[in-house]
């Protein structure tokens, strides 16, 4: 994995896409930093009575557009950079898809696998008793995030409600449906990187059916997206996790080897599946590849290997900005974060609207919705790509974003 700082990318994908806007350069530089940044140090009582010191963080990066929106990931790597650039990225999704949300994201320093669930609950109601000032259904609205999930969001529901006594479920979402969440939130994430996946196959005039995919990283957005795809009649025939990866040219069942790592812990040795490290399967030669893991798996000396035709990012970040320009040069077609993964966030949105009338949505309808959201955007992606010249359809997307968010903050003013 690159070292490239997040946050460092995360402005210079924003200076390439100024380049093409007629937007005055100090209102750019608005757009490159977070409005504030909480840090913080938790104190958590352990199981064996001792006390445990964790840091932690939330970004809220830009709220011209609404409140502030992002997860919350719990991993050992979390830094303030890196909170700092997925807020960044949440703003600029949020405008891509043209939903009415700010950037947020938030995270703690902590392997959970080495906690129990009691002192993992602790951790959450402390790290959430922390942020109570600063979240809530008008202000910023948590979500989970690489290694949190519905539990910690309920945990968190639930203490925010306990403090300030009363019931808001639209303070968090990505909570369990009996908690107020969304019908159609757990696959939203992997749903629109299938969607993605289709659209761009389909805008340069390829069918998607029979198509050889390989999917870096089998968690929820991975998984989902290598399952959907296979349904569009494609062909998975690697998938990987932190474990290892498996390549089959014949083809692997996702669903088969999701049951495979829930049973094993791991993708590895499933079947007569062939082993491989993940690097070798950001390189196989496939016709779209998916790196759904963690940011900077793809460098710019990686991306010389790199043999997709398309890649559509489920993960946040996960080329550098060097790895963009060696596959814009050799016409790589990328679907960027900022529009691929956006069914997270979109259909989060769904989940806060029904919070606030009280009133659930189903399935069909949610998906429905969902559909016509990544459509429309991609839509305008590529309209901003071809009238614009820019060099690839991330610039395109920024373009976009940013042009949404820079009309916001013009027609509200700035606030002495």
């Amino acid at each position: 994995m690159s070292e490239a700082n997040p946050f460092e990318s995360l402005q210079e994908q924003v200076d390439d896409a100024a380049a093409y806007l007629d937007v005055n350069e100090d209102v750019i530089g608005r757009l490159k930093h977070p409005e504030r940044v909480l840090e913080l140090t938790l104190s958590v009582e352990l199981d064996d009575g001792t006390l445990e010191q964790f840091r932690a963080f939330r970004s809220q990066f830009n709220g011209d557009r609404g409140p502030y929106k992002g997860g919350i990931r719990y991993h050992p790597n979390v830094t303030r950079d890196e909170v700092k650039a997925l807020s960044g990225w949440m703003a600029y999704k949020c405008a891509v898809v043209d939903i009415p949300y700010g950037g947020g994201k938030g995270g703690i320093v902590v392997d959970p696998s080495e906690y129990s669930t009691a002192e993992l609950e602790r951790l959450t109601r402390s790290y959430a008793t922390e942020l109570r000032p600063f979240v809530g259904p008008e202000r910023d609205i948590p979500a989970p995030d690489v290694n949190t999930g519905q539990r910690e969001m309920n945990w968190f529901k639930d203490t925010y409600e306990t403090l300030e006594r009363t019931t808001a479920p639209g303070v968090i979402t990505g909570k369990a449906k009996s908690s107020g969440g969304s019908a159609g939130r757990i696959e939203a994430t992997g749903r629109s990187v299938m969607l993605a996946a289709r659209e761009v196959f389909d805008y340069l005039g390829t069918d998607i059916e029979g198509a050889t995919v390989a999917v870096q990283g089998f968690g929820n957005a991975g998984s989902v997206a290598a399952k959907l795809i296979d349904d569009l009649g494609a062909s998975v025939v690697a998938v990987s996790d932190s474990s290892g990866a498996i390549y089959d040219p014949d083809g692997v069942d996702p669903r088969a080897v999701k049951s495979h790592k829930a049973e094993t812990g791991s993708v590895s040795d499933y079947g007569d599946a062939e082993a491989k490290t993940n690097e070798e399967l950001l390189t196989l030669d496939v016709d779209l590849l998916v790196p759904a893991a963690l940011e900077n798996a793809i460098d710019g000396d990686l991306a010389r290997d790199v043999r997709a035709d398309v890649i559509v990012e489920a993960a946040n970040g996960p080329l550098t900005p060097d790895a963009d320009d060696v596959l814009t040069e050799r016409d790589v077609r990328v679907v960027p974060d900022i529009l691929a993964n956006a069914g997270g966030v979109t259909v989060s949105y769904f989940e806060w609207v029904q919070n606030r009338q009280r009133f659930p949505w189903t399935e069909a309808r949610v998906n429905d919705e969902l559909e016509s959201v990544i459509t429309s955007a991609f839509d305008e992606l590529v309209d901003a790509f071809e009238s614009h010249d820019v060099p690839n359809l991330r610039t395109a997307a920024y373009v976009v974003a940013i042009r949404r968010i820079v009309e916001s903050y013009r027609e509200g003013g700035n606030w002495p």
